[in-house]
């Protein structure tokens, strides 16, 4: 697995731990999992060493591999080191992947943004829909997934895609649930568009049965979109949470990213992209195949009820 040490790849393994199906589990990333593992053997390698990476699959040679290790701008990379990142952990994994003798299949983390703007697509689409990138990070998972897909050609195995809605949930550094919890929140005033979001528990629920069903020898096989089954407008987002609604047209985009970078919320191109254009897709097939998903406005409504710091002066509580 790559990506072990983010929240998402750390919750996946966790997940596999448990499950009886699973043997050996190796994973790699730029830093430790940030949750305790009893049985999954973590392997520091940076994404950026492409060699390393190849030589550890190769001498792993594992049955399935998990792809996590996609990088989303404002998480906890910028746009230059999301791309170099992903691009180069996608490289160093895939490339080793035509020369095991023991894999099965490819799950990889893909998301809805590989799809573009709601505009110019069909208003909910499905995984027939021909992917139109229009943001950087939706550019980013359609090279990964490209690569995957080159993968599972040479070495003649099922790539499982998993589109992902916009995840959020505790501890995961999400910049549309960080600009969300904001006490005010900027939206496209006279639009209705809609979005979908995924919780973290979900997201890592789904790539647990992709790999499964991988290990098991069906054919899991191709794009799955995944996300809540409903959906709200960022209006209706940003009054669930009772924050204050900031309209804002044209270039006030730009001065609304800058308060929230100033307040800790980066907000990328995508996340802009999703509350003017809005965000949605057909979920259907993951459904029929089983997916159990929270819906969005459960999701949200968990965002909004985290807690926050709170920052308390010594002496003002009765302490000495």
């Amino acid at each position: 697995m790559t990506g072990i040490g983010g929240e998402i790849g750390a919750l996946v393994a966790a997940r596999l731990e448990l499950e009886p199906w699973v043997g050996q589990i190796d994973g790699c990333d730029l830093s430790p999992p940030r949750r305790r593992l009893r049985r999954a053997r973590f392997h520091l390698v940076s994404p950026h060493d492409r060699r390393r990476t190849a030589d550890l699959v190769r001498d792993l040679d594992p049955e399935v591999i998990i792809h996590v290790g996609v990088y989303e701008p404002g998480s906890r990379s910028n746009d230059v080191t999301a791309a170099s990142r992903s691009m180069d952990a996608a490289a160093g994994v895939f490339t080793a992947a035509a020369a095991l003798t023991h894999l099965r299949g490819i799950v990889v983390r893909s998301g809805l943004e590989i799809y573009g703007r709601g505009r110019g697509h069909a208003a909910e689409p499905d995984e027939g829909v021909k992917p139109r990138p229009t943001s950087h990070f939706g550019r980013i998972l359609a090279d990964v997934e490209s690569a995957a897909l080159a993968a599972g050609r040479d070495a003649h195995v099922p790539v499982a895609r998993l589109r992902l809605g916009s995840i959020v949930g505790p501890h995961i550094p999400s910049p549309l649930g960080r600009l969300l919890r904001l006490p005010a929140v900027p939206f496209q005033p006279g639009g209705r568009a809609a979005f979908t979001v995924l919780h973290l528990h979900d997201a890592a629920a789904a790539l647990v049965t992709a790999a499964a069903a991988t290990a098991d020898g069906r054919r899991f096989d191709g794009p799955l979109n995944v996300s809540g089954p409903d959906s709200v407008t960022p209006l209706e987002a940003i009054r669930l949470g009772c924050r204050v609604p900031v309209p804002t047209i044209g270039l006030g985009w730009r001065s609304a990213r800058l308060v929230a970078n100033a307040f800790g919320a980066p907000v990328p191109e995508h996340v802009i992209e999703l509350l003017r254009q809005g965000r949605l897709a057909d979920t259907a097939r993951a459904r029929a195949l089983g997916l159990s998903v929270r819906t969005t406005r459960a999701t949200l409504t968990d965002l909004y009820e985290w807690p926050s710091v709170t920052h308390s002066v010594p002496g003002a509580a009765g302490v000495a």
